[in-house]
């Protein structure tokens, strides 16, 4: 049993699948990349998969994480950026 729960666009070639299945004889949560390409279209290796007995733990510590923390780490990546130099902060105002 596959049950497709949603996909977000990673790129233009790739999205993110989450999915409940059952592999090997266990359900779980299973999170992939899934590529389409001209050479091949399909999952990749890409991803994690949860037992369907972790998966409480998963979802609580999902569900913990606010819109203020995703805030708070777009900020830190933000200030973490390296910023572009003009061409005279790069020395090349001599030539």
């Amino acid at each position: 049993m596959e049950k497709d729960i949603g996909k977000i666009k990673k790129n233009d070639t790739s999205d993110i699948i989450i999915r409940v299945d059952d592999f090997g004889g266990r359900k779980g949560l299973t999170i992939r990349e899934f590529i389409t390409t001209d050479r091949y279209t399909g999952f990749t290796k890409q991803g994690v998969r949860i037992l369907a007995q972790d998966f409480p733990k998963f979802k609580e510590m999902i569900n913990s994480i606010t819109e203020e923390d995703m805030k708070e780490i777009e900020e830190e990546q933000a200030s973490q950026e390296p910023k572009e130099e003009s061409v005279d902060q790069q020395g090349l105002d001599d030539y």
